[in-house]
């Protein structure tokens, strides 16, 4: 008999993405499914759902009183079974999972996220009429870490795995919020869900899982610290038996340059010339000169410190010195994105940006691109340097989280045994990110070492497979 598992997550793509997480959410479960899984997804019903497949009605569930209705799709393209959380009072705005239209976070977001987990709950108690009781809850993130702690009241509950994707949010709120939510007493204490005086919605899962996951082996170390535990290295320490790190895997169905529509040109390991016809698109479409001799450096990210962005504006002025271009796709903090405009409009011959997220470009720009620059100061795991090595784009790193576990970097021995994938630097300052850039440039100079740094990386197998046969042995040992 398959395993059955309820996957709870807040985004899931192409239903609806705001980052890495709904990535992951799309292709894990999928790839639970192709190894015999019966898995379904649980998401609310946001109203900026995009979904082709037909949507039925199941059932009405009501939770501290509030009726929520359980409809059921499948996730677009695949055989994987979607229940969507419908209640449009919580749900049914526009905007995003996590703010409105105008960019502000929900008012409400403490009682949109506790009922959904509350209607997950009941599902997972088989007591939202659909017939159906998982074995194990697999949650993620704080949206969904009131799942773990409410079923721990619970008798003959399924197991539960918390999985964090990036610890710095944590579903922080005011105490009077604890109270509002009616949540049962006997989870509010030091060893429950409060921190610090306030309710965290993380604690839930990191306090009450069976299991804790995180995103990376490098990562599952990181946060057992002061420098990278916000405050909860001590829990996590204490619960250091039951966490383990799984890295992401990728979709490679929709990130494989050898079947991928949104490029101009497509191209393997054995065609990897053919990757300069996309670089040439990138710079006509950016009205970059077209110049293969210079290379192409891209950043695709979230403009906030956490990503480096502060590093890589300290390094333009230098930056545009050199013999290169720079490409940027983000969006985010608004005094970096007003400085990005500034040089993109004073050097037009040498930077493009474009302010917002477009799946598209993104792809293009991975294959376009020579080098990515990903000098997070801290990573969880990080999905776009496993995208580039699978597109021939070779990333410039920092030394942290899953980009530790993924890049390996150039040096003499790793170009002698046929291992180096990419740059990596240790010190999270502009100095260092600088001496990389240009230490990429040396090779980039050397055709036939770049093009062995190219393959190398193309070569690597960053797809769910192993990942998720990873996640089934940890199912297995629950």
């Amino acid at each position: 008999m398959p395993r059955k598992i309820l996957f709870v997550t807040s985004e899931a793509y192409p239903l609806i993405k705001t980052g890495g997480l709904a990535d992951i959410s799309g292709s894990l479960p999928k790839a639970l499914l192709d190894l015999g899984v019966d898995v379904r997804l649980i998401i609310p019903n946001y109203q900026a759902i995009k979904t082709t497949e037909e949507i039925y009605y199941k059932s009405t569930v009501r939770v501290n009183n509030i009726d929520a209705n359980i409809l059921e799709t499948r996730l677009p393209g695949t055989q994987l079974l979607v229940w969507l959380v419908d209640c449009p009072e919580f749900f049914g705005f526009p905007g995003n999972p996590y703010v409105d239209e105008q960019g502000n976070a929900w008012g409400n977001s403490a009682e949109r996220f506790s009922l959904f987990c509350r209607i997950a709950v009941e599902v997972a108690m088989n007591r939202g009429y659909l017939d159906w009781t998982p074995d194990i809850v697999h949650c993620n993130d704080w949206q969904s870490g009131l799942v773990p702690a409410l079923l721990s009241l619970e008798a003959n509950r399924p197991a539960t795995v918390f999985t964090i994707h990036n610890l710095a949010y944590q579903g922080l709120f005011p105490k009077a919020t604890w109270t509002s939510l009616n949540l049962p007493s006997r989870l509010w204490s030091s060893e429950g869900l409060e921190f610090n005086g306030m309710l965290s919605f993380i604690k839930g899962g990191l306090a009450y899982a069976d299991r804790i996951t995180t995103v990376s082996q490098t990562y599952a170390v990181e946060i057992q610290t002061a420098a990278f535990g916000y405050g909860l290295e001590g829990l996590l320490s204490y619960r250091k038996d039951d966490l383990t790190g799984i890295i992401n895997g990728i979709d490679a169905d929709q990130w494989n340059p050898e079947t991928d529509p949104a490029i101009s040109e497509r191209f393997d390991i054995l065609t990897l010339p053919k990757k300069q016809l996309n670089k040439m698109a990138l710079q006509k479409q950016h009205a970059l000169p077209v110049n293969n001799a210079v290379p192409v450096f891209v950043l695709i990210s979230r403009l906030v410190e956490q990503k480096g962005i502060d590093l890589v504006l300290e390094c333009l002025p230098e930056m545009l010195t050199l013999p290169l271009q720079f490409i940027l796709l983000g969006k985010g903090e608004k005094s970096f994105e007003q400085q990005l405009s500034t040089f993109a409009s004073r050097y037009p011959n040498k930077i493009a940006i474009t302010l917002g997220y477009d799946e598209d470009l993104a792809h293009q720009l991975e294959a376009g691109a020579d080098v990515f620059l990903m000098p997070s100061k801290f990573e969880p795991c990080g999905l776009n340097q496993l995208y580039s090595q699978r597109y021939g784009t070779v990333p410039i790193v920092r030394k942290t989280g899953g980009l530790a576990d993924t890049v390996v970097d150039t040096l003499p021995e790793t170009l002698g045994n046929k291992t180096a994938t990419g740059f990596v630097f240790n010190q999270a300052t502009s100095g260092s990110l600088m001496e990389t850039i240009k230490r990429a440039l040396i090779v980039y100079s050397q055709p036939e070492i770049w093009k062995q740094l190219q393959t190398n990386g193309m070569q690597k197998d960053y797809s769910w497979n192993n990942s998720a046969k990873e996640y089934m042995g940890l199912y297995e040992q629950l």
